[in-house]
């Protein structure tokens, strides 16, 4: 591709070559044939290919996103964009995009999540929510959540966590119920069916040390505090102690990071008391993680957000560094991919879109270079 020999992009007729170009499904292609030559990331840059191709394959995610902030210029989540600066639009979409399919084209995943709120508790900390964050016992002890006992077996339950990245695409969320093996007849205190929401802390300045205190007691309503963007069907539960597995019917953009599990009707009494229960083991978020270049902000307490991006972030990362994670860490590979391309006079933009994808064998040939950089395999 893209060698001395000839290239298509330039010998063939420019709607041959767009149906060419659009025979590629996964924007991570899209990107790396980008970094061919410059004949061909102009004609990607001036097609849009790369913000065509997110629209068109999610649709239902980039639904929630109103539109995009680049230094204060915001772009509507629509195709095509005119005006007099067209050219330099392309080119921010074709950056942006390029950065979104990271986290669009991911591999799916366990997120990591913090403990919030259980709307009660019935001996609290030891059977806190706290204990559902892990999938097994602590130090040979049983590790579960456990609700009040309630005479009515129809009394709901929530647990409420916040999801640790800052934006994330939610696929599904899985539950494991809670089998009590120091109990006769080892019962499993599940519920009959469950809800999930997600929505975002309509004032988190407002909420002093007592307010959460009394939030994460479970002794204030989350409904007090948290504004729900999305709300999926009732699923149904089922009485066993395995990891049960709840896909959402599409990908769901968790705007605020806020998570709810409502566990609706209860299905084991305690032979104790006579009380119905509901117990947790583990809540599992699953889910793919976006770039820490976007910030998203709620437009006017809607159900849609305004994604910012920021590809420094907010230590001023450039070059390789932009990519670290949320732990700091950078690969080999992306480190020693910047410092060849920053050696070569490339602009940082091309040390993102080269190492954006893994290390897969990328060939540039810019007919500027000099002849030694004129096919670099990294």
């Amino acid at each position: 591709m893209g060698t001395r020999g000839g290239d298509f992009v330039q010998l063939l007729d420019p709607d041959v070559s767009f149906n060419i170009f659009a025979c590629l499904n996964d924007p991570c292609d899209i990107v790396r044939v980008s970094l061919v030559s410059r004949a061909w990331r102009q004609f990607v840059i001036s097609n849009g290919f790369c913000k065509k191709l997110c629209l068109r394959l999610y649709p239902e995610v980039l639904s929630a996103i109103q539109g995009i902030d680049v230094h204060d210029l915001i772009d509507p989540m629509r195709f095509g964009s005119h005006n007099s600066n067209e050219l330099e639009i392309l080119e921010r979409d074709h950056r942006v995009f390029a950065f979104l399919a990271q986290g669009l084209s991911s591999t799916v995943s366990s997120v990591r999540l913090e403990a919030v709120s259980a709307s009660s508790t019935d001996n609290y900390p030891e059977e806190s929510i706290l204990n559902t964050l892990e999938p097994s016992d602590v130090e040979r002890r049983a590790s579960y959540w456990s609700s009040k006992g309630e005479s009515d077996p129809a009394v709901p339950e929530m647990l409420t966590y916040k999801l640790i990245p800052k934006l994330c695409i939610v696929t599904e969320i899985n539950i494991q119920p809670f089998q009590a093996y120091f109990q006769y007849g080892f019962p499993i205190y599940s519920a009959k069916a469950v809800r999930f929401r997600m929505g975002y802390l309509k004032s988190p300045l407002d909420m002093g040390n007592d307010q959460l205190n009394e939030f994460a007691a479970g002794q204030k309503s989350a409904s007090d505090y948290i504004a729900w963007t999305y709300e999926s069907p009732e699923f149904p539960m089922v009485q066993e102690s395995c990891l049960q597995k709840f896909a959402l019917p599409q990908p769901v953009l968790c705007i605020g990071g806020i998570v709810q599990v409502e566990l609706s009707g209860r299905v084991q009494r305690q032979e104790m008391d006579s009380l119905y229960y509901i117990c947790v083991s583990h809540v599992q978020v699953v889910g793919r993680t976006l770039s820490s270049a976007f910030k998203a902000e709620v437009v006017d307490h809607s159900r849609k957000c305004l994604l910012k991006f920021c590809p420094k972030g907010d230590n001023e990362k450039t070059g390789s560094d932009v990519f670290e994670g949320d732990e700091g860490e950078s690969s080999g590979m992306s480190r020693l991919t910047g410092r060849l391309m920053r050696r070569a006079g490339w602009r940082w933009e091309r040390v993102i879109l080269g190492t954006l994808f893994g290390n897969e064998h990328v060939v540039v040939n810019d007919t500027d270079s000099d002849e030694e950089e004129e096919e670099m395999v990294l």
